[in-house]
């Protein structure tokens, strides 16, 4: 089997998991086993939904929602890293157990950024990770090592937005 290669899905602009989706959609419709997982994110937006359905696509999240880094208490970051490191250990049991073919970790680099997952390890998985799985990190923050040792690196930037307007996010569009 080809070497699995990191993808690595960044910026200001929307489609970051959206283009995730698509991903794991089409590596699924070709009969290969993904894990889709998410940070910072409670898995209710609407896409998650139907990834649910999908028998080849097993979706990890973290049921509690945090609400948005900045804006957390000291608590609640202490609280959030917990469980979303939490999280990181049990989505990298699961795809190294299943032999996923294709790991998405949706929002794991502002977690990242925000120390609420171990860098270190997270590092230590990408370089070591089983030959032949492709792996997709979704977020704002992408740090230079993250960088270096991505294949493909697509920045989505935001040039005009809704939300700039102050138009609050729509169901189905924007989650």
């Amino acid at each position: 089997m080809e070497q699995g290669k990191l993808h690595i899905y960044c910026g200001d602009g929307k489609g970051k998991t959206t283009a995730a989706v698509g991903l794991a959609l089409r590596c699924a419709g070709s009969g290969r086993q993904v894990i889709f997982s998410q940070f910072l994110k409670d898995g209710s937006s609407s896409e998650i939904k139907e990834l649910w359905k999908i028998p080849q696509i097993r979706v990890m999240v973290c049921q509690r929602s945090f609400g948005f880094t900045f804006r957390m208490t000291l608590e609640e970051k202490q609280e959030a890293g917990t469980a979303y490191q939490k999280l990181w250990e049990e989505v990298l049991d699961a795809a190294c157990l299943e032999k996923a073919d294709l790991l998405v970790l949706d929002e794991l680099l502002p977690a990242l950024s925000a120390g609420l997952v171990d860098e270190q390890q997270v590092l230590s998985f990408l370089r070591d990770r089983p030959e032949h799985m492709e792996v997709v990190l979704t977020g704002r923050n992408a740090g230079k090592d993250f960088l270096s040792l991505a294949d493909y690196v697509t920045e989505m930037r935001s040039v005009k937005h809704p939300y700039g307007k102050g138009l609050a996010a729509r169901e189905g569009i924007e989650y």
